[in-house]
C-alpha cells in the first residue's frame, strides 16, 4: 500500500478530556508535518470520545479519526492495540507518536510489535532530518530524528529507522508547549467501527480510585526546587514555605525523593517531569545532567549551593553561595519585609 506519509498522533482522554501530554505532542506534530508538507491526524478510541474530535481539530489537527465503539470506552490493552494497529495498517501513515505516560508507554510497544515496526521510548525532541547509514552510505531524506537521553543522561543520542514505517515514538510530558488552540480552526472528522469484540478484553475493570493531584509542577510559575544539599524533611519545609510565599511548588531532584526528603509526586529530571516555571530557585542541588534536562529551560534560574563550584552555576542566571539553612530564611524574611 502507498504510504499517505501522515503524522499521526494517538490522544489520550481521561473520561472527557484530553490528556494535556497528547496536546503537547500535537502542537510538535503540527511542526513536523509542516515541513512534510502532510496532514497530522488524531485518533481518538471509544463512544464518548466523539465530541472531544473538534477540540483536536482546534489544537491542530487537519484530521481526526473517532474509534466509535463500546469495547473501547475504557482503555484496555488489547482492545485498544488492535483497533489502532488495524487502523495503521489500512491508512499507512509515516509517523506515529504517543505520550509516554502510563498508558502511552503500554500500548505503543504492543502496536509497534504487531506492525513490526520500530519505537524509541521516552523522547525529548523530535525532527526532521537526513540519515546516511555509515556502512552502505545509502541516504535517507526527510525522516524523523528521535531524539532522547542515553547512557543515564550522558549523552543525547538521535535514533532513526530509516527502513520500518510507521516510525513510532512515545514523548515525554513537559517536553514539548501546548499549542495555542484556534477556536476557528477546520477539520475533517471521520468515525469508524472497529472490528474488536468482547474477546479482545482481557480484563475488566472493576473499580477505579483517583487520588486527587497535589502538586502542580507544570503549572506552576514558580518552583523551589531542592536537591541531597537539602539534608532532611524539616529543611524541605523552609523550601515549602518559600514556595508558598511566591505562590508556587515544591520541586525535588531524584536523589532528594530516594533519601525519602520528599515524595515522587515532585521529582524533576530525565526520569520524572519536565518545567518551564517563570522562576526556579535551585537549593542543594548540584547540577548533574539527569536533573538540568528537567527545569533548564526556566525562565530565570537561581542557585543556592555551598559548592562555588556547583555545575548549577553553570546554568543559573543568579547563583548564591552559601548554606540554604541560612539563605532561604533571609528571602523568607525579605519577602515578608517587603510585600507589606
Amino acid at each position: 500500500m502507498e504510504q499517505t506519509g501522515e503524522v499521526w498522533v494517538f490522544i489520550q482522554r481521561s473520561k472527557e478530556k484530553i490528556v494535556e501530554a497528547s496536546l503537547e505532542i500535537l502542537g510538535r506534530a503540527g511542526e513536523l508535518a509542516k515541513e512534510l508538507k502532510v496532514p497530522v491526524v488524531g485518533i481518538l478510541a471509544g463512544n464518548s470520545a466523539e465530541f472531544l474530535a473538534q477540540t483536536v481539530v482546534t489544537y491542530g489537527a487537519d484530521k481526526v479519526y473517532v474509534l466509535c465503539s463500546s469495547y473501547l470506552e475504557q482503555y484496555t490493552t488489547n482492545a485498544y492495540a488492535r483497533s489502532i494497529s488495524t487502523l495503521i495498517k489500512n491508512k499507512n501513515p509515516a509517523i506515529v507518536l504517543f505520550s509516554a505516560t502510563p498508558q502511552g508507554r503500554d500500548l505503543a510497544p504492543r502496536i509497534a510489535s504487531a506492525l513490526g515496526a520500530g519505537l524509541t521510548a521516552d523522547c525529548t525532541d523530535l525532527k526532521i532530518g537526513s540519515y546516511t547509514h555509515p556502512r552502505t552510505r545509502k541516504k535517507y531524506s526527510k525522516i524523523l530524528l528521535q531524539i532522547r537521553p542515553a547512557w543515564g543522561g550522558n549523552i543525547i543520542a538521535t535514533i532513526v529507522n530509516p527502513e520500518t514505517r510507521p516510525q513510532m515514538a512515545t514523548v515525554r510530558e513537559g517536553m514539548m508547549k501546548v499549542p495555542v488552540p484556534d477556536g476557528s480552526a477546520e477539520g475533517e472528522i471521520v468515525k469508524l467501527t472497529p472490528d474488536v469484540g468482547q474477546a479482545d478484553i482481557k480484563t475488566v475493570i472493576v473499580r477505579q480510585e483517583l487520588e486527587k493531584k497535589t502538586v502542580d509542577l507544570k503549572g506552576a510559575s514558580v518552583i523551589v526546587a531542592g536537591g541531597a544539599g537539602v539534608g532532611s524533611v524539616e529543611n524541605f519545609e523552609l523550601l515549602r514555605h518559600l514556595a508558598h510565599l511566591f505562590g508556587g511548588e515544591v520541586g525535588a531532584t531524584r536523589a532528594a525523593v530516594d533519601a525519602g526528603f520528599i515524595s515522587h509526586d515532585h521529582q524533576i529530571g530525565q526520569t520524572a517531569l519536565t518545567v518551564r516555571p517563570k522562576l526556579y530557585i535551585a537549593c542543594g542541588i548540584s547540577g548533574a545532567v539527569q536533573h538540568l534536562a528537567g527545569m533548564d529551560e526556566s525562565g530565570k534560574i537561581v542557585a543556592v549551593n555551598t559548592d562555588p563550584e556547583a555545575p548549577i552555576f553553570g546554568i543559573a542566571h543568579y547563583g548564591i553561595v552559601g548554606d540554604l539553612k541560612d539563605i532561604i530564611p533571609r528571602m523568607i524574611n525579605t519577602y515578608k519585609t517587603l510585600s507589606h
